[in-house]
């Protein structure tokens, strides 16, 4: 056996650095008036924290899982039943064709940018195309991690590299209550990822690569890709038992394959090559099926132009709107295909000898 290996676990707050952390969040003077109320919640927080308690409400899991007896978080069994009746309404050839549109910009008007991002605007052609074929149009906005009130994508904390099935699907990492880790978004992304049919995505290149915002959407997908549906196989975090399961062997299902998907990615110096390849590289290790080559595009927006002009760039860039909407209408065309039965995925039926 495999032993898990320790020593870079950060030391636990004492209660005085726990006060200093805690009280950041309150240094508003508007506060002030209710500094006792705040003493009493931060000692509540406090109780929490040094107990870790992670999950404060559980339930047994019950006879679908495979320790029934299992103290399981109320949370994480919600969305997974979420992501049961989602899977079942997607394969439902009766339910309309559902395309999930991701803006991967961090910009938008709503906070420091003070204006759009070409992005959202290039989702709007996406999304008109989509509308016109009769398909239903999810719009997902990452950039209201920079605007929304109290809003996360948490980082992923690779339980994956320590074995695979101690990586749960959906993620049961957080919300962790005892760390004020609370309010994750991937609840509810995940649910959208799962309902869709396809996915288009468009982003930006930041620095030779994606945004943090979608960054950090991709990193909490990895569950998708090999992760655990039953959490009582590894009784929670179980680092051992996950290393043992593992072991014994391990199918890594690929619990969002069989979709289509489509990119945009785009720039204005450099980049754009090296994001849309990382991108179309992880969609098709997830077993997601691209729309052909028109369905994945990098271009430069206003080349070594002025950022105060961009905008101006793309409204004078008639060829790569057009060249957006055939994103979305290659997808259409794949979707209608996948859902037909008719799409041609020659490699479909080989077994993979690596399966990881």
């Amino acid at each position: 056996m495999t032993e898990p290996r320790k020593g870079q676990a950060p030391a636990v707050l004492k209660r005085d650095e726990f006060h200093l952390e805690f009280r950041r969040s309150f240094v508003d003077p508007t506060f002030d008036a209710v500094q006792s109320e705040i003493a009493k919640i931060e000692q509540v927080a406090w109780e929490n924290y040094i107990n870790g308690n992670k999950t404060p409400i559980t339930a047994k899991a019950g006879p679908e899982f495979a320790d029934p007896d299992y103290d399981m978080s109320v949370e994480w069994k919600a969305t997974r039943d979420i992501l049961i009746a989602a899977e079942a309404r997607q394969k439902d050839p009766a339910t309309k064709s559902r395309v999930l549109l991701i803006c991967g910009s961090a910009r938008n008007d709503g906070s420091c940018p003070g204006e759009i991002s070409k992005t959202f605007r290039m989702i709007k052609f996406a999304a008109e195309t989509l509308e016109a074929s009769d398909v239903e149009v999810d719009l997902l906005d990452l950039s209201q991690l920079i605007s929304s009130y109290d809003k996360h994508i948490y980082p992923c904390k690779g339980c994956v590299s320590t074995a695979m099935p101690l990586c749960h699907w959906p993620c049961s990492c957080y919300p962790n209550h005892g760390q004020r880790q609370t309010n994750d978004w991937m609840a509810e992304i995940y649910e959208k990822w799962v309902s869709a049919h396809a996915v288009i995505i468009m982003t930006p290149v930041y620095w030779y690569q994606t945004p943090a915002v979608l960054k950090q959407m991709i990193d909490r997908l990895v569950c998708a890709d090999g992760g655990n549906p039953d959490p009582t196989t590894t009784s929670g975090k179980n680092a051992k038992k996950a290393k043992e399961l593992e072991l014994k062997g391990w199918p890594y299902p690929k619990h969002l394959a069989g979709r289509a998907y489509g990119l945009v990615v785009h720039g204005d110096v450099a980049g754009i090559e090296g994001v849309r390849r990382g991108l179309s590289d992880w969609l098709d290790w997830m077993g997601l099926i691209d729309a052909g080559a028109l369905s994945r595009l990098d271009r430069f927006v206003g080349y070594y132009e002025s950022y105060a002009e961009s905008h101006e760039a793309l409204d004078r860039d008639l060829a790569m709107q057009q060249e957006v909407r055939n994103v979305a209408s290659a997808v259409v065309n794949a979707v209608a295909e996948i859902r037909a039965g008719t799409l041609s995925t020659p490699d479909a039926d080989l077994d993979r000898p690596r399966p990881k």
